[in-house]
Formats: structure tokens, C-alpha cells, sequence
């Protein structure tokens, strides 16, 4: 059942709630009849007990009206924001910030949501560079779009051997790909042996499902090949004349496919975003998957992947890219 996109409850909600509460209902069958999360009408329920409509919305309101404030505390306390700028100096990420000032019971608080808005403000603008993300404002929710079948052929993850699923087969493999900026041209197309964490980076002039599908057609021959999986991009549509079995996540479920996100992550060290994959060589790329097949792992024992690939006799060919 589709859930309400709004974030906050509405007092006529919350009438609902008080009455389907004293009509005995539990909070699942609730947050069910409410097209809302469970999570949401339990946090609601833990407002006021027993439960009262009209007390619970004051409540929120108060809660949205300090929150408004908050990145104004930061700045009115000059201990606390010198505290949270020499931690984000650090590397720190709010949350840890704020559970360190609470871990060390220190003089000021203020929790990892207030830390972000102080950032996202006019105060904080010039510290944003110190998150990992390096982004500059709060991240748009995206609606999802409902569903079309584009892929022919499709067969989902839920389908795959044991041997791909718990990592104890090799060659089996996940794929993704590395898009140019806006205005650039050509992308990279990645992937990553799920046992051995072995990675493959190849220079692509387009995202062409036919010219995709070739590409991974000729690394099969090169690189022991059970079974390959992908996200839903229309580029996969080509999957079935690859000539191996295919699956693929769930949509909006790249997270299924973790090991080739993570992957692209380390790349994306050696190539940001905005790059213009145009002017990248497949040298380039041949250096950047070099480097993270030859650096030990601790997932891996703290041997490499490229150590760990050529344990599982990865290799087919001698002329495969090392």
C-alpha cells in the first residue's frame, strides 16, 4: 500500500489516531488504515500517554519551532561552534560529533540534525567542504516513479545461486557504470567479482545497451564468468546476448548490488563527479583498477583482491588486464 509523501502528521491524523487508539487498534494496523510508516505512528503514540490529539500537536509544535532555532544556538555559542568546526576539521561527521559532546558530558550540546542545519545555513556554508558528501544543502527526496518494463528478459536477484548470493563461488559478478558530468561525453563501465572484490574499469564511448552488452562479451572470455548482476538501467537491456546468466535488482535497490557501489566509491577518488569521461584513457583506467586490485583488504584478510582472484584461478587468459 502506497504511503503518504507528506513528513509530518496533520492535527486531523492525529484525531484519527486518538480514536482508532481507543477503538483498541494496534499501531501497525493504524499506520496501515493512515498510508503512513509504522515507525511514524509509533514515535507518535510515545508523544503523550495515553495518547491525546490535541496535547500530541502541541507537542510537534513545539519540536518544529526549537528545531527552527537551533542553528542559531551554534552560532550564540562560541565554545560549542569553535568544538563542532574543529571536529568537522577532523574529519568527523556531524552524528559522531554530536554523540561524542553527549558520550563526554560536555558543557554544550547539539544533535547531528542541528549541526547540519547550522551548516546548511548562511553560518555554515564555509565548513561544508569538511563532510564527506561535500554537499551543500539538505539532499531532495526522491519520489519514486512508478515501475516500467524495459528489460527484456528480466530475472530478479532473488533468483540467484547460493554460490553468487553468500560469495563462496567465484565469478560472479555485479556491474554498474560511471557516467560523464553534464555537457561530457562516454562513461566508465565497472565491475567487481563478488568474492574476490576484484575490480574492472572500461572506457565506453556511450552508454549503448549494444555496445555495454559487447563490452562485457569480450571481458567473459578474459575472466572466469558464472553469472553477472545489474541495476535496472536501460543500458542493461541488452543483458540476454551477453552469454551468461543475468539478474537484477529490485528497482530502487542498487544497496542489493553493494559491492560494485562501493567499488565505484574508490574510483571516484581517481575520477570525481563532473568529470568528462570523455578525456579519460583506458590507460587511465587500467592504472586506477591496478591500484585497487594490488591494495590489501581487510575484508579479504588483508590480502589484495588481484592475491585473493588468483586463488580462485580468476584469470582465463594472459592477456587480461592486471
Amino acid at each position: 500500500m502506497r504511503q503518504k509523501h507528506t513528513k509530518n502528521l496533520s492535527f486531523v491524523e492525529r484525531k484519527e489516531i486518538e480514536y482508532f487508539i481507543a477503538k483498541g487498534y494496534s499501531g501497525r494496523a493504524i499506520a496501515q488504515m493512515l498510508h503512513r510508516g509504522k515507525s511514524a505512528i509509533y514515535t507518535e503514540l510515545q508523544r503523550t500517554v495515553p495518547y491525546n490529539a490535541r496535547l500530541a500537536q502541541q507537542y510537534a509544535r513545539t519540536i518544529l519551532k526549537n528545531r527552527k532555532y537551533q542553528k542559531y544556538h551554534i552560532e550564540a555559542v562560541p565554545d560549542l561552534k569553535q568544538y563542532v568546526i574543529e571536529k568537522l576539521q577532523d574529519g568527523w561527521a556531524p552524528e559522531v560529533i554530536a554523540g561524542r559532546m553527549q558520550k563526554d558530558h560536555l558543557p554544550f550540546y547539539a544533535s547531528k540534525t542541528s549541526i547540519y542545519d547550522w551548516l546548511y545555513s548562511v553560518w555554515g556554508q564555509s565548513y561544508c567542504h569538511y563532510l564527506y558528501t561535500h554537499r551543500y544543502g539538505h539532499k531532495k527526496r526522491r519520489i519514486q516513479k512508478a515501475s516500467r518494463v524495459m528489460i527484456p528478459f528480466r530475472v530478479g536477484i532473488e533468483h540467484r545461486t547460493a554460490g553468487a548470493t553468500n560469495r563462496s563461488r567465484y565469478g560472479h559478478w555485479e556491474a554498474d557504470t560511471i557516467i560523464s558530468g553534464k555537457g561530457g561525453r562516454g562513461a566508465l563501465l565497472t565491475t567487481q567479482e563478488r568474492k574476490s572484490r576484484y575490480v574492472t574499469i572500461i572506457k565506453s564511448s556511450s552508454l549503448s545497451a549494444y555496445e555495454v552488452a559487447s563490452h562485457l562479451q569480450h571481458q567473459i572470455l578474459q575472466l572466469k564468468t558464472q553469472s553477472i548482476t545489474f541495476d535496472n538501467g536501460i543500458e542493461n537491456k541488452q543483458h540476454h546476448i551477453i552469454g551468461v546468466p543475468t539478474f537484477f535488482c529490485e528497482p530502487y535497490s542498487s544497496w542489493q548490488k553493494g559491492s560494485i557501489e562501493n567499488a565505484n566509491r574508490l574510483i571516484r577518488r581517481f575520477v570525481p563527479k563532473k568529470t568528462n569521461m570523455r578525456y579519460i584513457t583506458q590507460r587511465h583506467c587500467d592504472a586506477i583498477a591496478t591500484y585497487i586490485n594490488k591494495k590489501p583488504r581487510k575484508i579479504l584478510g588483508y590480502a589484495s583482491p588481484y592475491e585473493v582472484a588468483i586463488r580462485g584461478n580468476l584469470f582465463t587468459l594472459q592477456s587480461v588486464r592486471r
